[in-house]
Parts: C-alpha cells; structure tokens; sequence
C-alpha cells in the first residue's frame, strides 16, 4: 500500500492532517487535567532531556498526550499498539506538526513490530506502552537499549499483568509503573470508558438494536463490568460468564444472571469477550450459537476468540460492511465477527470518550515525570500508582471541572484519629 513517509513519520495519508487536526482540538478542550498538568510543566520542563518510546492507540485523546510530553521537555518517537485502532487523520496531523509518528490503520503482524522498531531508533530513556508489546520487544530483540533506559509505564490489565510475571521472574530490565492499577484509571477508564466505547463500537459495525437482546459479557473485571452495566442501560437481558468466582459473585449481586460459557453459548444474540485470556470463545461455542450471532472482544489482543475455529467451519466468509464480517457456515446459520476480533472499541469506533482518557493520560504523564525523577533508584520490578498521586489527581480533575466537595473540620480529623472514641 502507499504511505506517506519521511524520516521522521509514516503515515497512511498525510492530507488528512486538517480532519485530525479539528479532533484533536475538540479532545484537547474535554482534557482539563491534563490542560493544567501541561501549564505547570511548561514552566517547570519536568521531563528535559528525556527520550520518549510510546506504543499506545494513535487517537486524538493520545495526541494531546503526546504535545504535554514534548512542552515538558521530553522528545518522543511513536507507534500504534494495536494493527486496527490507529486514526489515520490524527496520525497524519501529528506527522505535519512534526511529531516522530510510524502508525496507520490495518497494519499486519510485520508492519506493526517495525513500527515500534522504528521508535526504539530513539534510543529511549523511558518507554510507554499500552499491551507491553515495545516492553517486551526491547527485551527480547533489542536488549542494549534497556541500558539507557530509567523506566517504562504499562496501560492495560493485560500488559500488567505481563511485566508483573516478567518482574517476579527477575526477567525485567528496567522499572515499571503500572498506570492501569490507579483507582483513577481502572475505576473510571476501564469501567465507564470500555463500557460506552464498547457499545459505541457493536453499535456502528452493526447497528443492531440492544434492547431485548441477550448480551453474554465474558469476564466480569473493571471492563467486563462497565460493558455489562451500560448493555443492561441500553435494554439487554446480560449474562456473564466467568472463572472468578469471586468476580462471579459480583456480578450476581450486581443482579445479572452468571453461568459457563458452554450454556450461555446456544442463548446468547451479542458476545462479547473482556477477559485477556486466549481461547474464551472456541469451536464448540459457535456449533451451538443461534443463527446471526454476533460475536466481538473488547480486550486488547485477538486470541480471545479462536477465529482459526470459526473459519474451520465457514464455507463462505464475506463483508457485511466495515468491521462485519460475516461467516456462512456450512450447517446454514451465520455469524458475524466484529472488527476482525480485534478491540471493538477503537478498531470500529474511536475508543474512550476525551473525558475519561484526561485522567489516564495524566497518570501517564506524571508517572514519566515520577521515573525522570527518581527512577533510577528504583528496583527492575512493577510499582504501582502511590495513593497521593491517585488523590492529587481526582482533585485536580474535580478543579478542572469546577467541582468542590466537603473537608473533614479538626474535630472530625482528631475524631477520627482517636481510637479510643467509641459509643
């Protein structure tokens, strides 16, 4: 295919600039946190000096992520982690404003890793990830780079989870802060932003109506639970299927009906998967599935359905229209596969909402500025969001947003510090 490339960017038509240019106003006027974030380290240039690798979504709520980087001192080069969920217009107008950015929507496996070694040419000294995908490619194809390198930041509970095995396996090179495990991120990104893109996603590929129908939600974590609140929102009878059976419980408190995916299979109108784990959705599951099933994931990779097991079955595999896919198989019925099983909530929509990313994006940031820092003293293991920078945070986005709440008095606090008040 034809791109536009220079030494600095690779992108897949760089007169889209002026639509992603309007995007990116519209997020930056809906990111206030981030906004005064970006005021302070202006004057202060936290981040200096500092080389920054970033593989996350190419939207318009990362690219504002990206100009706070740079007006705070730092460098970036830039990449796509995910094939499907680049905007193209987005990645075309940080590429006309200078921005090192190798990202375009429909990559396959080769183009995507070459484009993160693209921005390791960088030579980082912190890194930024949404899935681990440029962590674990240093680690494994480019290991001399990770001498230069203070830390990195992981986004999603799938590449948490990752680095934390690579960190108690002693296998990790450099620190790591995990931005996903901050009560200002999984509470409120994972949860109200999967919830809404996720159904924004089901609701442009297809346009189905979601009342009355039987939505099967597979994983009820942060995710798992905000898709299965909004689904319910919107009028749908939701089941979850799960392996928790701690999360199980939850979700029966929480009023839904909880049962294997095995039963929940021959039921089920819309699947959708929100689990990180492979092979969720499998050959046996479609054989039982009801005629125009729809079937997608909201997690971050594609193995969450066995398309190999669907494709094994299908006798004709054609497009409904953008994101449809549908797969005639050969006992009659069809089903249909969203956005390639890939994330349906950035791959056919365009992820979450500005609002919600201001606060994920602003733990990004101030947790690269935390390893500019200090990180060098840090061990090479996963470190968590401390609690202080969680509560800064959470005020500094109710003062952006012209919030005020109440304050314990002094009698209150010395209350509360006294354990010998009782009745």
């Amino acid at each position: 295919m034809g791109m536009d490339t220079s030494d600095t960017y690779t992108v897949a038509n760089l007169s889209l600039a002026d639509s992603g240019g309007l995007k990116v106003a519209w997020a930056r006027s809906r990111m206030p946190a981030l906004a005064a974030l970006r005021v302070k380290a202006e004057k202060e240039q936290p981040l200096a000096g500092q080389r920054i690798a970033g593989c996350l979504h190419v939207t318009k709520e990362t690219a504002v992520l990206i100009e706070t980087i740079e007006a705070a001192g730092g460098k970036v080069s830039w990449s796509g982690c995910n094939p499907l969920s680049t905007q193209d217009d987005v990645a075309a107008w940080l590429a006309s404003e200078g921005y090192d950015i190798h990202a375009w929507y429909g990559q396959n496996t080769e183009e995507f890793y070459q484009s993160i070694d693209r921005t390791l040419q960088i030579n980082p000294t912190l890194t930024l990830d949404d899935g681990a995908d440029l962590i674990y490619r240093v680690h494994s194809k480019y290991p001399q780079l990770a001498e230069n390198v203070i830390g990195g930041t992981e986004e999603t509970t799938t590449g948490v989870h990752r680095l934390r095995a690579m960190g108690q396996a002693g296998e990790l090179l450099y620190p790591v802060i995990a931005v996903n495990d901050a009560s200002t991120k999984w509470d409120f990104d994972n949860v109200h932003g999967t919830g809404q893109s996720t159904l924004d996603g089901i609701i442009r590929a297809t346009s189905v109506l979601l009342a009355g129908k039987t939505f099967i939600v597979a994983g009820y974590g942060h995710c798992g639970r905000g898709l299965a609140n909004r689904a319910r929102g919107m009028g749908a009878n939701v089941i979850v299927t799960e392996v928790d059976p701690i999360a199980a419980l939850k979700a029966i408190m929480d009023g839904y009906r909880v049962m294997q995916m095995d039963e929940a299979a021959h039921i089920g109108d819309i699947f959708c998967t929100a689990t990180g784990m492979k092979d969720v959705i499998v050959g046996r599951h479609f054989d039982s599935m009801k005629e125009g099933a729809i079937v997608c994931n909201t997690g971050h990779y594609d193995c969450e359905i066995n398309i190999p097991d669907l494709e094994t079955r299908a006798k004709k595999i054609y497009m409904i229209r953008e994101n449809n896919e549908a797969f005639e198989l050969k006992d009659g019925r069809t089903i249909h596969l969203l956005a390639r099983g890939r994330l349906v909530n950035l791959a056919a929509a365009e992820g979450h909402p500005s609002e919600v990313m201001d606060m994920s994006f602003a733990n990004q940031f101030l947790s690269l500025c935390r390893l500019a820092a200090e990180g060098n003293s840090y061990e090479n293991i996963v470190y968590d969001i401390s609690e202080e920078q969680d509560r800064e945070l959470a005020k500094l986005k109710l003062t952006a947003e012209g919030i005020t709440i109440d304050s314990l008095t002094p009698e209150q606090l010395a209350y509360f510090e006294d354990y010998s008040a009782g009745t």
